[in-house]
Parts: C-alpha cells; structure tokens; sequence
C-alpha cells in the first residue's frame, strides 16, 4: 500500500459558523499535516490520518483568533492539535465517499463523516506525483465541548453551533 502525504502549502483548510443568528464567520488553518496510506483513485480499504495545528487559526481578526485558542474555545495550551483517524471509507459515486472516523477536538472524540470528491491526480511542473480531493462536512461544536457563548439582546445568541468543514487537499507520494 502506497503512503501520501498531505501537501501543506496546497491544502486549505476552510470553516463557517454562524454568528448574531444572520451572517457567518469564515476562517481557516495553516497548520496542517496528514497521511493517506492506499490508493487515491480508490479509497476503499485506505486509512486517513489528519491533524490540525489548532494555534494556527485565522478569522482575520486578532482579538478573535486569541479568543478562540483561549479556554473559551479550542484550549490550545492543553489541547493542541484537532485530529482526524478514519475507521470506515465508503464509495458513494463515482469518486465520491463518505469517510467516517474519529475526530478529536478540545480533547472530545466523535465519530464524524466527511463526504469527499477525488478531483483528479497529475505531475506538476517539478515531476512529482499530485491527488487532489474535495471534502465537506458539519459538527456541532457543543458536542466537542465547545460550549463558551454570549445571549444576545435582540433573541438568540452570537455564535452558532453548527461549524461547516471546507477542505482543499492535495496529496504527494511519501519520500
């Protein structure tokens, strides 16, 4: 079985969640590392291993971004990284998946399923060996324990639950 591996500086790793009920914020990580041990255009019988530098987020605001690495929120100190480790990979398309596995975050664990596109596999410019995949999925961060929120004066609250997962992979062969 072949290993790739995650191609950092062509990887995105996108979010939304609500906020105040009517609009979203939308971040990302940079820190980003992973293995897929199989074949790429066939997941079935590979395993998938991912992890996220959690320090690394992005909203576009500082005093925002602090917050979230903060107790309040993703615990960087105690908790560093978000991982991902798949336990089951099914073909639903024409390479398209739906790859469950055990996501953890703030130091909780749930099974989670991503669905995922194969978009393709070439050589780039510098003769190395390139797969590509686009991947979505949803979690509710109350289920993680990520629980801080604020009411607000109008009804509702400020931050949703529901967190959309955008990721932008590509993958090299290991060296």
């Amino acid at each position: 079985m072949a290993t790739w591996k995650v191609d950092a500086s062509h990887t995105s790793v996108g979010f939304s969640v609500k906020h105040m009920m009517v609009s979203k914020v939308k971040g990302s990580f940079s820190g980003v590392e992973g293995t897929l041990e199989g074949n790429p255009e066939d997941l079935t019988g590979a395993s998938i291993n991912f992890t996220i530098d959690a320090s690394t987020i992005n909203t576009n605001s500082v005093d925002r971004d602090n917050h979230l690495r903060s107790a309040d929120f993703f615990d960087v100190e105690n908790n560093p990284s978000i991982t991902f480790v798949s336990t089951e990979i099914v073909k639903t398309g024409e390479g398209e998946y739906d790859i469950t596995g055990d996501m953890t975050m703030r130091g909780v664990t749930k099974k989670v399923t991503f669905e995922a596109e194969y978009e393709g596999a070439g050589v780039n410019p510098w003769g190395v060996q390139v797969a590509a995949f686009e991947v979505e999925g949803k979690v509710s961060r109350k289920e993680f324990e990520l629980t801080w929120n604020q009411a607000l004066e109008a009804g509702g609250v400020l931050v949703g639950d529901d967190i959309k997962i955008s990721i932008d992979l590509q993958l090299n062969p290991a060296q």
